[in-house]
């Protein structure tokens, strides 16, 4: 049985953001502001449906879904594409496939201990980053 990832999540650290952003073709100016940003993360997750909050002093971005079920993500406030986007489990990871005009686009979400660690990939890119579970 999956983990439930309900919690709020403290920004600890995170990887290689500017190369990723890079590789979704944000400009320079965008991409230094959005490696200095420390995101918090809110999950709720009931049954098959789950909503994740990405709470910057910036902007918040919002994916709300069920799982397994593919919807289009409009991904505007982040790099101005929309995608075809599919949330699913895959053991104890909870991975996202974004099918659209980058290669390789996704993430995936994992608990060790109460440290929560988020893997995105764009093209041949990675950005790893880790928050803490505050409660």
């Amino acid at each position: 049985m999956p983990p439930n990832l309900t919690g709020y999540y403290r920004f600890v650290s995170q990887e290689n953001m500017d190369n990723y952003l890079r590789a979704l073709d944000i400009n320079v100016v965008l991409r230094k502001l959005v490696c200095l940003l420390k995101p918090d993360k809110e999950i709720i997750h009931t049954g098959d449906h789950m909503v994740i909050r990405t709470i910057t002093s910036l902007r918040d971005y919002v994916m709300d879904f069920d799982l397994g079920v593919q919807f289009e993500e409009d991904l505007g406030p982040v790099d101005g594409r929309k995608c075809q986007t599919t949330v699913f489990w895959e053991g104890d990871q909870l991975v996202c496939e974004q099918l659209g005009e980058k290669r390789n686009r996704g993430w995936r979400h994992w608990l060790e201990g109460d440290q929560l660690h988020l893997r995105m990939t764009a093209e041949d890119e990675v950005c790893v980053q880790v928050f803490q579970k505050v409660k």
